[in-house]
């Protein structure tokens, strides 16, 4: 018997939802990453950390967001308003727009638990991820600001010198999966080795990348304080500054999500038999579960590097970009090619 095809109405509608719910999602993980940063920072340097709002200091952002809301939305004189007005949404959207292809889970329901289930979801991540990097640049030159404009240009020269180290460091695992669906690379894992095993190399590559790309520590110099006041945010205050900060964590959320479903086998868990579609709706939730549960360990992994490595010297920055990690991942991908050739 032929599939029978929902009427477009349904999948519409499915489909909002769909957005609803990881958008209802994603906000809150945001605002808990900010607080969980607080207090592993503070476990690190022996403080007591955020603990007076709500019960074990629970409700700390929902008051954060609170002081964003009413703090005086101040733009100076000397700013390209149009510009500067712009650049923090531009941060932020492709942060949420490249969630739209991952597959945070297997199916609850009928109904399987990606927004955009695309056929070149990869290329689509790698591009839409690449547009943040604007909103950077566009905040260092609106801000008219010597500071601020140092800022923006290094976050392009970095984002040029990782972008292309990242990229092919996932060409190995798609000539092994041979699809650039996501939800065939995680069907791929459940049914053999997750990916980090098989390509230890491309993990590396693609984490230092990760880093380099979302401006955390050891390559946060974009914005880099010590050097830069605040780097390319800092003429903006209020919910302008927010929206920075909106963008950075969603960001960092949206490439753990990534790197999840590359290398860690997304919502599959094969030791304990988690690796098959879900039959229940509770089997769906156990594997979402589990995906945020993975995502979190990364996001954990980009906190904790904050507060225990060094800044790198900007030459440093890119001489680790273009004259070990790109040399590195084209052999890496002459490797693989040539294994697979002989072995098939």
């Amino acid at each position: 018997m032929e599939a029978i095809t929902p009427p477009i109405q349904t999948i519409f509608w499915f489909g909002c939802l769909k957005v609803v719910c990881a958008v209802a999602v994603l906000l809150p993980m945001i605002a808990y990453s900010l607080m969980a940063e607080r207090r592993i920072s503070a476990a690190i340097q022996d403080r007591i950390g955020p603990n007076r709002v709500g019960p074990w200091g629970l409700l700390q952002p929902l008051a954060d967001g609170l002081k964003f809301l009413l703090k005086e939305d101040f733009t100076p004189s000397h700013v390209r308003k149009a510009y500067f007005w712009l650049a923090p949404a531009i941060t932020m959207i492709p942060a949420f727009l490249t969630i739209a292809v991952i597959p945070f889970g297997s199916t609850l329901g009928s109904q399987n638990m990606v927004i955009a289930d695309l056929n070149v979801g990869i290329l689509y991540t790698f591009s839409i991820v690449s547009l943040g990097v604007y909103g950077i640049v566009l905040a260092g030159y609106a801000s008219n600001s010597k500071y601020p404009f140092l800022g923006g240009i290094r976050a392009g020269a970095q984002m040029i010198s990782y972008e292309i180290a990242m990229g092919m460091s996932v060409i190995p695992l798609f000539m092994l999966v041979e699809d650039l669906n996501l939800g065939e690379v995680i069907k791929y894992q459940a049914n053999g080795a997750w990916l980090i095993f098989k390509q230890p190399i491309a993990f590396v590559i693609f984490v230092a990348a990760a880093f380099a790309e979302t401006n955390r520590l050891p390559f946060d110099l974009p914005e880099s304080e010590t050097e830069l006041v605040s780097g390319y945010h800092t003429e903006y205050s209020s919910m302008k500054f927010a929206l920075f900060f909106l963008g950075e964590y969603a960001a960092m959320i949206a490439v753990s999500a990534l790197m999840v479903t590359l290398f860690l086998g997304g919502w599959t868990l094969p030791f304990f038999g988690l690796n098959t579609p879900a039959t229940s709706i509770f089997g769906g939730l156990i594997h979402i579960g589990i995906f945020l549960g993975k995502v979190a360990v990364f996001m954990a992994l980009f906190i904790w590097v904050r507060w225990m490595l060094p800044r790198f010297r900007y030459d440093q920055l890119m001489d680790l970009g273009w004259r070990r990690f790109l040399p590195l991942a084209l052999v890496n991908i002459v490797i693989t090619a040539v294994l697979l050739w002989i072995f098939r």
